[in-house]
């Protein structure tokens, strides 16, 4: 089973919507067969693994990371596929949350005479595939919230400096997660203070650019704006209220921007409505990285599954100098997002603290 997690984890980032999986066939003690699913659209984990092993698979047992489809997709039901190869035995990390199996694929695979095993390594299984728990489930992205700041809670010096507070290889850690998730957010004033591209930038690799999404009311983003004009296969969709102004809409429209307008009744994007909206295109996770005041929304709608937070070893000062999270804050610490399952990464001189927001994400 853990060869099977690291053949699905090479996916890592391309199978959206869909899971990432892996599948091992095993027989007389050696392995005959592996596969993992390596994009939408394309066979799954076990018909690679099948394939792989031919004829050989008569008798054999599948080690697959989650429960074998019994629908028909964008590609038939694995299900039949290891029946008709003979598979004595299969066992699977975990059930798949998705509706339209959920059980039925392992019922299929009982009825048929085929030993069942699922749970094994499951907890490894869940969070290696949290991204599609969370969006298959509820129909919303999984929301991470990335912020980098100086060890005493600063973004930018007096002056408005913010480049760069980590050093290189935290900043190569921020581009594997845009090159992982599927959408990249940040808000109107983020675009307006840094012009930043929100492309996936790393040495000597084919980085995958996420989809951007600006945050705008009013559709204040201008045409020429790098996060609009910059080459890319990734759209731009910039989501506003129904008070922004068409004359603006029209400008970003033909300056290549897909519009979004998001209902609700106040004056600022209604963030939980505008993630439906993501995800009734597909997009199945938003890596959240600024500004102050986004943040503080995302959070204080709990939005927020995850929290990638990086320190520098800096101290900046500064009655006035901006943190990373902006709104007025909780009156009470009770009130405050705690994290649970923490977790440290050390890049170069910079931490990275890792968690996820208490009463949501990976649950």
């Amino acid at each position: 089973m853990q060869m099977a997690l690291d053949l699905a984890r090479r996916a890592l980032g391309r199978t959206s919507p869909n899971p990432m999986v892996g599948a091992v066939l095993v027989k007389d003690g050696q392995v005959i067969g592996r596969g993992y699913h390596a994009r939408a659209g394309t066979p799954h984990a076990e018909i690679h693994a099948l394939n792989e092993a031919g004829e050989q698979a008569v008798g054999a047992t599948l080690y697959v990371t989650l429960e074998p489809c019994c629908h028909r997709g964008r590609t038939g039901p694995c299900t039949e596929a290891i029946l008709d190869a003979g598979v004595k035995r299969v066992v699977a990390a975990m059930t798949d949350p998705n509706p339209l199996v959920a059980g039925r694929g392992l019922e299929r695979l009982r009825q048929a005479g085929v030993e069942v095993t699922v749970g094994v390594m499951e907890e490894e299984a869940r969070k290696l595939n949290e991204v599609f728990v969370k969006y298959i489930t509820t129909r919303s992205p999984f929301v991470v919230l990335k912020a980098a700041m100086s060890l005493d809670g600063k973004i930018a010096t007096r002056t408005g400096e913010s480049r760069w507070i980590t050093g290189p290889r935290a900043r190569l850690a921020v581009h594997r997660l845009r090159d992982r998730y599927d959408a990249i957010l940040v808000g109107v004033n983020t675009v307006l203070k840094d012009n930043p591209s929100l492309t996936t930038r790393i040495p000597g690799e084919n980085g995958k650019d996420p989809v951007r999404v600006i945050v705008d009311s009013l559709a204040r983003t201008p045409p020429d704006a790098r996060v609009i004009t910059q080459q890319s296969p990734a759209p731009t969709i910039v989501a506003v209220t129904e008070r922004a102004p068409k004359e603006n809409l029209c400008r970003l429209e033909e300056a290549g921007a897909q519009i979004l307008v998001v209902p609700g009744p106040g004056p600022r994007v209604d963030l939980e409505v505008l993630m439906k909206e993501l995800a009734r295109r597909e997009i199945t996770s938003v890596l959240v990285e600024g500004g102050g005041e986004i943040h503080a929304s995302f959070l204080g709608s709990r939005l927020v599954d995850k929290v990638i937070w990086f320190i520098a070893p800096l101290i900046i000062g500064g009655r006035q100098v901006p943190g990373p999270v902006g709104g007025d804050g909780p009156a009470r610490l009770l009130e405050a997002v705690r994290l649970k399952d923490i977790s440290f990464t050390r890049y170069g001189e910079d931490f990275c603290v890792e968690g996820y927001v208490d009463g949501g994400g990976e649950d």
